[in-house]
């Protein structure tokens, strides 16, 4: 098999998007482009895949933040785990994705996962609002109880 990564020929695999066979291998975020324009259904796999495989988080945020715009609960769903990933990898986000992960219902993997690896400064106060009283309760009762 062919790296893909290493421009050295044509891999032996291709993207599919019928079934989403490969997508969670992704890392061209201008095929993501050119599938969000063609309404695929497995666009969502693909902004993942990008989210796990692609070295720059500016060039991931934007696909990211496309993924949670979109009319489809689905592939809002699959924005967040992919927000998720871009915290836990890259420890990074944006203000655009920010904002539209705060009409995201709370609890979700991209809040634990922001709360987690991305510098607390850089969040918002309603991120905080959700995870300070868990974080104090643990500083004050759990902590000490062991």
């Amino acid at each position: 098999m062919t790296d893909k990564r290493a421009g050295t020929g044509s891999p032996d695999w291709a993207y599919n998007w019928g079934d989403g066979t490969g997508l969670l291998g992704m890392d061209q975020p201008e095929e993501i482009d050119a599938a969000f324009e063609r309404g695929e259904p497995h666009v969502g796999v693909a902004v993942i895949g990008l989210a796990l495989n692609y070295s720059d988080p500016v060039a991931i945020l934007p696909r990211i933040a496309r993924a949670l715009r979109s009319d489809s609960e689905e592939l809002r769903r699959q924005g967040t785990v992919a927000l998720a990933h871009v915290a836990r990898l890259h420890h990074s986000v944006d203000t655009e994705c920010l904002a539209l992960l705060r009409t995201r219902p709370r609890g979700n993997e991209a809040d634990d996962d922001l709360w987690t690896f991305v510098r607390h400064r850089r969040l918002p106060l309603w991120l905080w609002r959700h995870h300070l009283p868990q974080h104090t309760k643990w500083l004050l009762w759990d902590r000490w109880r062991a």
